[in-house]
């Protein structure tokens, strides 16, 4: 179908586009405005590698590789507790000692899939799989690009928990990371001992000192330091109102995205209702010429009466007739009249 073709059959269905945007702009509005809303618990943290001296130098010796300033990955015990945030024991952690397994299945009771998970046998309470799945789809960790701070935010409806799961998360990600380090200096430190007592030899015995030294000097440091993985630049806090989802921002969406989508549906629906056979038969009838009308005058048909051609018109203006074309002389046979 020609571009022009397209352009007209679409501009004959505008009240029709027009009504279909309308409509689908509203029930999308309607949609945004009846969503249930959450408020938003944040905490800014910062990894203590690179925020505490007397941890970047004694558990991290070098927390700068070589690499490192190009990388922002994570890295380090802050890695580590990023990866316990999310993980299946943070989830037990919170379906155990805070409310939202209850919530969650106060809200499975509640919503449209009720009938259809009583009718399947699913209609169970929430357990800690359930709240891992929640946790995992409403936690988010946000690095800055600023700075080497990091963003934590957990939406929910109930402001109270939320800013109580959050503050949980994060004194079990820090309490694992203490307690693995903890744990690890504990085994250097009783493995060189043991191997002190076994070793005669006095250079052996002085190399051991000093590793021996190394690791009670990180599990000192591990007891007394208030953070070694996450330190804490902004303390956890809710919001007064719920800010999820964002319905100024999603309608004007909406404002953008549904005209564009009615447009491009009324253009595929005119190319499907396009026949190609009538187009082509159109077309061929639009490029053959009508014939000319006769149009008998005094002149032409006076002309034609008289057996020679009529006057002819070029640009508008009359042609004077030919005159008849005469036969050639006929050449006397040869022979005739000479002496």
């Amino acid at each position: 179908m020609p571009l022009a073709l397209l352009l007209r059959v679409i501009r004959g269905w505008r009240w029709r586009l027009a009504a279909a945007v309308l409509a689908l702009w509203a029930g999308g509005a309607a949609l945004v405005l009846l969503a249930p809303r959450a408020h938003v618990a944040q905490a800014v943290v910062a990894p203590a590698e690179t925020t505490s001296f007397a941890v970047s130098s004694l558990l991290s010796p070098s927390p700068f590789a070589p690499g490192g300033l190009l990388d922002t990955r994570p890295t380090g015990n802050f890695a580590v507790y990023l990866g316990v945030l999310r993980s299946p024991e943070a989830a037990a952690l919170l379906a155990r000692e805070t409310a939202i397994a209850a919530a969650l299945t106060e809200r499975r009771a509640s919503g449209l899939g009720r009938a259809l998970r009583a009718m399947l046998g699913a209609d169970r309470p929430a357990d800690a799989d359930d709240v891992l799945d929640w946790l995992a789809r409403n936690l988010a960790v946000t690095q800055s690009l600023a700075s080497v701070t990091w963003t934590l935010e957990l939406a929910h409806a109930d402001p109270a928990l939320a800013l109580d799961m959050l503050r949980r998360l994060h004194g079990f990600a820090e309490a694992k990371v203490r307690a693995d380090l903890a744990e690890q200096a504990a085994r250097r430190v009783a493995a060189l001992e043991r191997r002190l007592a076994r070793e005669s030899d006095l250079f052996l015995r002085n190399s051991l000192y000093e590793l021996l030294a190394q690791q009670q000097r990180a599990g000192l440091v591990v007891a007394a330091d208030e953070a070694v993985a996450a330190r804490l630049v902004s303390a956890p806090m809710v919001e007064a109102r719920p800010s999820l989802p964002n319905r100024p921002l999603l309608i004007g969406l909406l404002g953008v995205v549904v005209p564009l989508a009615v447009l491009l549906a009324g253009a595929a629906l005119a190319l499907l209702r396009h026949d190609p056979a009538a187009m082509v038969a159109a077309s061929t009838a639009a490029r053959v010429p009508p014939m000319p009308s006769r149009r008998a005058d005094d002149r032409g048909e006076g002309a034609m009466s008289a057996g020679m051609p009529p006057a002819r018109t070029r640009h508008g203006e009359r042609v004077p007739d030919a005159l008849p074309m005469r036969p050639p002389p006929v050449p006397p046979p040869s022979g005739i009249g000479e002496c």
